[in-house]
């Protein structure tokens, strides 16, 4: 019996990417052993916390890199850094930012479920244009003496046609001296991304150690200026600080090096082709029933590694999407698949994110969507 069965959870099947509510991604062995070394010794924290900084800093060619207790916890660094800097007695102050400055400038179209980790340290966010359009202008007038700093979201979903892009983010705020803080924490892979907004100017990034890295699940990666990691790493654990709450264990920050090390020497070109052929393989179980459209899909924006998609056409007459991801949800096996994003017109979709499916899941899912999407609807 394994340890899940032993706690009465059983394991799922996840076809809905890398999300955190269903486990995150699975580790590398080599990357657990590493893990498993780790924990048979003590080190002293902050000297672990300076060598693997370094070690990343050195990997992404950034200035500085700090790990972190996942993504989240590293905006709440972010905005505590741009709030503090290195002085003692403001990160003693946290959250309380009476005096500092601790404006957040985002855009409408960039707010998102955990932007809250802005406010956590005593931010404040100042939105700026319209859900889908935001003016440069906007920006300009946003900044002020009070501004900390301005935050940029990279996301499926977030950068519209008429929204600003990082590059026109970047040369203004830089203008009036504010740093930018991306937050790309879920856009992995692409590999490229670990380089594209540190080498184009940003002052911080975050990225999620525990999703497309396939490192410890609570870490992250936190890269930049100088300045503002240290910044960051004085307000973080093992200090007695507003990052004490997220503290970062020796083991996961062993794994995160070695993961990220792993995730760059693998071949992305082959990668992709893996998942183009699993996806493929789930299309075609399902290509010949009436009334649905199921095809591999994969671009730049909503879907950066492929998927396999089903849209359900007008002339559809059984269950709907809804009804099919719960189906396969509360079945056996669990299988978690996506709503999608509702593009081209369709009023209903599936999609399947092969990144956690391991050999032979993609069966298992294809089968099960084929049997629940053969349901007729009953009155």
């Amino acid at each position: 019996m394994g340890v899940y069965e032993k706690l009465g959870v059983r394991p799922v099947i996840h076809g809905a990417g890398t999300t955190t509510r269903y486990g995150g991604s699975i580790v590398r062995p080599e990357t657990i052993e590493v893990m498993r070394e780790a924990a048979q010794s003590l080190v002293n924290i902050d000297e672990l916390n300076e060598a693997a900084g370094a070690a990343i800093a050195r990997i992404l060619g950034a200035p500085a890199a700090l790990v972190t207790a996942g993504s989240t916890a590293g905006l709440v660094l972010q905005a505590a850094a741009c709030m503090t800097g290195d002085d003692p007695a403001k990160i003693a102050r946290l959250p309380d930012t009476t005096g500092m400055r601790r404006e957040f400038v985002i855009q409408r179209a960039h707010r998102f479920s955990y932007d809250q980790a802005y406010r956590v340290s005593g931010g404040v966010l100042v939105e700026i244009g319209l859900g889908r359009r935001t003016a440069l202008f906007e920006l300009e007038n946003a900044i002020t003496e009070r501004t900390a700093g301005v935050v940029h979201l990279v996301s499926p979903f977030t950068s519209p046609p008429g929204v600003l892009s990082f590059e026109e983010v970047r040369e203004l705020a830089h203008a009036r001296g504010v740093p930018v803080l991306v937050d790309a924490a879920s856009m992995l892979p692409p590999r490229d991304n670990l380089f594209r907004y540190l080498r184009g100017g940003a002052d911080l990034v975050i990225f999620s150690g525990g999703k497309g890295i396939r490192g410890p699940q609570s870490t992250g990666i936190l890269a930049g200026r100088s300045d503002l990691v240290r910044a960051a790493t004085l307000n973080a654990s093992p200090n007695q600080a507003i990052g004490r709450a997220a503290k970062t264990s020796k083991e996961e920050i062993v794994g995160i090096v070695n993961a990220l090390e792993m995730f760059l020497a693998e071949d992305e070109a082959a990668e992709m082709a893996r998942y183009r052929d699993v996806c493929a393989s789930i299309v075609d179980t399902l290509r010949d029933i009436q009334g649905l459209r199921a095809l591999v899909e994969q671009d730049c924006v909503n879907r950066v590694i492929p998927h396999a998609v089903v849209y359900f056409e007008p002339s559809w007459k059984g269950p709907s999407g809804k009804a099919v991801r719960l189906a396969l949800a509360s079945g056996e096996p669990h299988i978690y698949v996506q709503q999608g994003a509702l593009q081209g017109g369709y009023a209903d979709e599936i999609s399947v994110d092969p990144i956690n499916l391991q050999p032979g899941d993609e069966k298992i899912v294809a089968t099960r969507l084929r049997e629940e999407l053969m349901q007729r609807r009953t009155a």
